[in-house]
């Protein structure tokens, strides 16, 4: 019998390191009964099954025959084939004599049964080469490392999941894999889950026919249709709706789909790449039920997690007169480019544009482009009773978002100065559970250390 071990799985966040930033999945099928089980046989291109020694896996069992089936991978998909065996192959309990596995499905060879597992692996890039690349700028090792992944990943077709902080280049990352990509000529669709109420979204996403249901006076074509061809970016995946999740998943696997009030036999073919991001850490969110396990491995055939601003300052300069058009930084006075370096940033590259949008047209005007005018995004200390900044400039979502992020690292900075840095009473001042408040401070850059 073949031989093999089970690989451990690596968890992603949203706070990986350099060299957990990308991962691929491997899929193994793993012996669930018997004296072997446990073991697991890694598939490539192709995997035969069956009792006869010259099987890549090799089952001496009585219900096994000598060639009983082969496994197939078709691109992001693999398909289970039976060879004419004598007592048939199941997949979770259905007789197939052709069929697609997904993922923890549970695969019979006779008595023999199987698990197909995908698993995530870290894999460890050199850096590319260059500051640039597509809609990304950057010359930090950790954004050359992004450079030469997605240089890597462009050229297939494989889904993509995306996983950094709001504003940090998600869209732009996904943008520049699409141009990148053999379907750089078809349509780049972007999709954002958080922003149409539950009632609509199946109907943006999949379309419908006249009539489908109140208020459909009209045929509407979907995300997925219109997409043909190209790429679909589907932003904030963690807000598609449970009971939606696996009508996208059948989507991606059968590769076809049909509108809203379509007729069975009027299926439309899916020929676009699907890429998809989230602000949460997506494995976390199917441990805690919220997402479906199922969907997410089809999703992460690849996983790459993109740095926040604050991990990469020294990209500062460089944004800025990218952003700007033109040489910024250099006009900056030096407690200018101070308050620059020193800001957190907790909106990323989202907040940067806005602030380098203000100051560009006022930058060589003394009066106006001074430290008072900076305090706006540059979050200085604030005297109570001062509003937070707002900016009305964008969407509503994401104009919400910098002001909560803003309220947030503003309440636990004078929490923690109120407190003098003690975290056990910082905790109960602020009603909340200790744990949560350490997440808080982390995301923020601000933990500390007295517990007394």
């Amino acid at each position: 019998m073949a031989t093999g071990s089970i690989p451990q799985r690596t968890v992603l966040g949203t706070r990986a390191s350099a060299h957990d930033r990308f991962a691929s999945q491997e899929f193994s099928l793993v012996l669930v009964s018997g004296p072997h089980s446990g073991q697991a046989f890694p598939i490539g291109q192709a995997l035969r099954i069956g009792k006869a020694s010259d099987n890549d896996v090799v089952l001496d069992h009585p219900t096994v025959s000598r060639n009983h089936l082969v496994v197939h991978r078709q691109g992001d998909a693999f398909v289970v084939q039976d060879q004419g065996s004598t007592n048939g192959t199941f997949i979770d309990g259905a007789q197939v004599k052709e069929g697609f596995l997904r993922a923890g499905a549970l695969l019979e060879v006779g008595d023999v049964q199987l698990r197909f597992q995908p698993m995530m692996k870290s894999l460890d890039v050199s850096p590319a080469n260059g500051d640039r690349l597509g809609d990304l700028v950057g010359r930090s090792l950790p954004m050359r490392q992004i450079f030469a992944l997605i240089q890597r990943v462009a050229p297939t077709d494989s889904t993509l999941l995306l996983i950094g902080e709001t504003g940090c280049g998600k869209g732009a990352a996904a943008r520049t894999i699409h141009k990148l990509s053999p379907r750089a000529t078809g349509p780049f669709v972007t999709f954002d889950c958080a922003s149409v109420s539950e009632n609509l979204i199946e109907s943006e996403l999949f379309g419908h026919e006249k009539g489908a249901f109140t208020g459909a006076v009209a045929q509407r074509v979907g995300c997925l249709e219109r997409a043909n061809g190209g790429t679909l970016f589907l932003d904030e995946i963690d807000d598609l709706p449970l009971d939606l999740q696996p009508k996208l998943l059948r989507a991606l696997e059968d590769r076809e789909f049909r509108r809203l009030g379509q007729s069975a036999g009027a299926a439309h073919k899916l020929d676009t790449r699907v890429i998809v991001a989230s602000k949460k850490d997506l494995w976390a969110e199917t441990q805690a039920r919220r997402f479906r396990e199922d969907l997410y491995f089809r999703l992460s055939v690849f996983t790459l997690t993109l740095p926040t601003l604050r991990d990469r300052k020294e990209d500062l300069p460089l944004l800025i007169d990218a952003l700007s058009g033109g040489n910024l930084w250099g006009r900056l006075s030096e407690k200018q480019r101070e308050q620059f370096v020193g800001h957190t940033w907790p909106g990323n590259v989202r907040e940067l544009r806005n602030a380098v949008e203000r100051l560009k047209h006022v930058a060589d005007i003394p009066e106006l482009a001074s430290e008072s005018f900076l305090r706006e995004y540059s979050g200085p200390d604030r005297q109570d009773g001062e509003s937070l900044p707002v900016s009305y400039a964008g969407p509503f979502k994401d104009v919400k978002d910098d002001l909560i992020r803003a309220f947030e690292r503003e309440y636990l900075t004078r929490l923690l100065s109120k407190t003098r840095n003690n975290i056990a009473r910082a905790a109960r001042d602020a009603g909340l559970d200790r744990k949560h408040l350490y997440s808080l401070l982390h995301k923020y850059g601000l933990v500390q250390t007295s517990e007394e």
